[in-house]
C-alpha cells in the first residue's frame, strides 16, 4: 500500500516552492531606513589637467578625462535619494553647472553633464588652487552638501614666498575631501596654441617660475643682480621647474590641514567611495526594498532539489541495491 502524499518529502518541499513564488509574486514591498548622502564636486579644469601621466584600461588619459571616468563610477554608487551637484574650477573661483539633485531620478543627466566637462569651460588661464578651495568650501557650505574638490594642486602663478593665503572660514566646518590628481613624477606640462590645439611641452621661458607681486623674500639680497628699488628680486631667471608638474601632494596636505578637510589621490573608483564615505554625513532616508528575488530564488533552489538533487540519489541508490545481484549473475 503507497503512502499517502503528504507523507512524502517531495508533497512538503513542492508546496513550500508554491508558497514561495505566491510570496514573490504578491509580497508587497518593504519600508527600510538606510543612509543617503549630499555631495558637491568641483572639478579644475585648467591646463594642467591636460597632462597625460595616468592611465584607464592600460591606455593613458589626461588628468581630466581620468577624473571625469572615476567621478562617473562614484554617482553610480551612490545610493537612491542621494544628491549630487556639478561644479568647474579655473582662475580663484568655482562656478556651479547645477545644485545637488536626486541621483537615480536623474543618472542620466548627471552622468552626461560629468562627460561634456572641457578644459575649453575655463573662462581664465590662471589657477589659484587655494583661493578655488576656499570659494569652493562656501559655496558647499551654502548648499548642505559634501564638498568633493578634484586637482592637481598646480598652482600657476606660483604661491608667493609668504606661502598659503589666508582661510576666513572657520577649518571643519564644511565636510569634504580635496583630491589630488596626476602622477607622482614631474612631467612636462602640455602647450596649446590659441586654436585650442597641443602643440608641444612648455619650456621654462614660457611659465612663470616665481611669484614676485609684493615684499621679495628675506634672502633676495643675496641673490644676483640685486637691487632694493630696481630689481628687489634680483635680475637673473630662476627656473622653478613650474613647467613641469606632478600631482602636489604636499601642498594640497597643506590646504587640507588649513581647511578641516581630508586629503586623498585618486586611484580607483572604489577607494574614492570608501574615502568620501569616512568623511560625510549621511541622513537617514527610508526607501522602498524590493525583497522579491528571496523567496523567487529559495523557490527556484528547492525545485532544482525536488527535479534534480532527489532523482540523482535515487538512480544512484537503486543501482548500488541492484550491483550484488548483477555479479551473481555475471559470476554463477
Amino acid at each position: 500500500m503507497s503512502r499517502p502524499a503528504f507523507r512524502e518529502a517531495r508533497f512538503w518541499l513542492l508546496a513550500a516552492a508554491l508558497l514561495l513564488t505566491l510570496a514573490a509574486l504578491f509580497v508587497p514591498r518593504v519600508m527600510l531606513k538606510r543612509d543617503a548622502y549630499d555631495a558637491v564636486a568641483f572639478v579644475d579644469l585648467t591646463a594642467s589637467m591636460n597632462t597625460r601621466d595616468v592611465s584607464l584600461d592600460g591606455a593613458p588619459v589626461s588628468r581630466l578625462d581620468f577624473t571625469k571616468q572615476r567621478l562617473k563610477n562614484f554617482v553610480a554608487r551612490m545610493p537612491c535619494q542621494s544628491k549630487f551637484g556639478l561644479g568647474i574650477f579655473t582662475a580663484r573661483r568655482v562656478f556651479v553647472l547645477f545644485e545637488p539633485i536626486e541621483v537615480c531620478r536623474n543618472f542620466s543627466s548627471i552622468d552626461a553633464a560629468i562627460g561634456e566637462l572641457d578644459w575649453r569651460m575655463a573662462w581664465e588661464g590662471d589657477s589659484y588652487v587655494t583661493l578655488g578651495v576656499h570659494d569652493a568650501i562656501a559655496v558647499a557650505g551654502e548648499l548642505n552638501a559634501t564638498l568633493l574638490f578634484f586637482t592637481d594642486g598646480h598652482e600657476a602663478p606660483p604661491l608667493p614666498w609668504t606661502g598659503l593665503p589666508a582661510f576666513e572660514g572657520k577649518p571643519g566646518d564644511v565636510r569634504g575631501l580635496l583630491v589630488g590628481v596626476g602622477g607622482k613624477t614631474l612631467v612636462p606640462l602640455p602647450k596649446f596654441d590659441d586654436s585650442g590645439r597641443e602643440t608641444g611641452t612648455l619650456t621654462a621661458s614660457d611659465v612663470l617660475q616665481e611669484n614676485r607681486s609684493g615684499l621679495p623674500p628675506p634672502d633676495a639680497s643675496s641673490r644676483p643682480g640685486w637691487h632694493p628699488k630696481w630689481a628687489p628680486f634680483g635680475d637673473m631667471p630662476v627656473n622653478n621647474n613650474e613647467h613641469m608638474t606632478s600631482v602636489k601632494e604636499d601642498h594640497l596636505n597643506a590646504v587640507a590641514a588649513q581647511t578641516g578637510l581630508a586629503y586623498a589621490r585618486l586611484t580607483g573608483a572604489h577607494a574614492l567611495h570608501q574615502q568620501f564615505g569616512a568623511v560625510a554625513q549621511p541622513r537617514s532616508v527610508t526607501a522602498a526594498a524590493d525583497i522579491r528575488a528571496y523567496p523567487a530564488s529559495l523557490a527556484l533552489l528547492i525545485l532544482v532539489v525536488v527535479f534534480g538533487v532527489l532523482p540523482l540519489r535515487e538512480r544512484a541508490a537503486h543501482r548500488r541495491s541492484h550491483a550484488p545481484a548483477r555479479l551473481r549473475e555475471a559470476h554463477p
